[in-house]
């Protein structure tokens, strides 16, 4: 590409971002644009009904582990599964708190304390999250009440993607592929 077309290009993007930027979207925003025509899914825990509070077990506060997860069959054709888990009400804006892909499309729960290895027994794999470290980060916000975003995507094939990757690298790998939905909502407030 010449210097004409690389200008062209940046062009394109810093429009995009000024676009973002103006219209007030947020990465969770464009996070939906990949889902597209998704076919719904359920998404459930034992730990909390949706839209509940998250027991402080969960938490910071407490001993920081995964809650337990379990959803239904995924679409037809499902090559794969993956899990975002993130806080769009965070001071600095949308904050990951675990990310896992590549779960084989037979899965239906991960247990409670999933274990911080950046690849699982049954080969899926964990990305980094915004707490700088493999694995699940619990509820943590600094004030107020929090909103906390479990969302599973059915995808047509597994991600090309090494351990250890971060949520733009996830997404940008999930465009076009995604089949299935669910989201999981559930809230946190610190005890002080």
């Amino acid at each position: 590409m010449g210097l004409k077309g690389q200008f062209a290009r940046w062009v394109s993007v810093l429009g995009l971002a000024g676009l973002v930027a103006c219209s007030g979207l947020t990465s969770t925003d464009i996070a939906t644009d990949i889902v597209g025509e998704a076919t719904p899914m359920n998404l459930e825990s034992t730990a909390f009904a949706a839209g509940s509070e998250i027991p402080s077990r969960y938490t910071c506060d407490g001993d920081n582990r995964s809650p337990a997860l379990t959803w239904e069959a995924p679409p037809e054709g499902t090559g794969s599964l993956a899990l975002v888990v993130e806080d769009p009400d965070a001071p600095g804006g949308t904050f990951v708190h675990w990310l896992v892909y590549n779960l084989p499309p037979e899965t239906r729960s991960l247990p409670e304390g999933v274990t911080p290895d950046s690849r699982l027994a049954n080969g899926a794999l964990q990305g980094k999250n915004d707490f700088g470290k493999v694995g699940y980060g619990g509820p943590c916000p600094p004030r107020g009440t929090h909103r906390y975003f479990f969302k599973l995507y059915a995808l047509g094939s597994p991600l090309n993607l090494p351990p250890a990757a971060l949520k733009g690298e996830v997404l940008k790998a999930m465009q076009g592929k995604v089949l299935g939905q669910a989201d999981l909502m559930g809230r946190y407030t610190r005890q002080r």
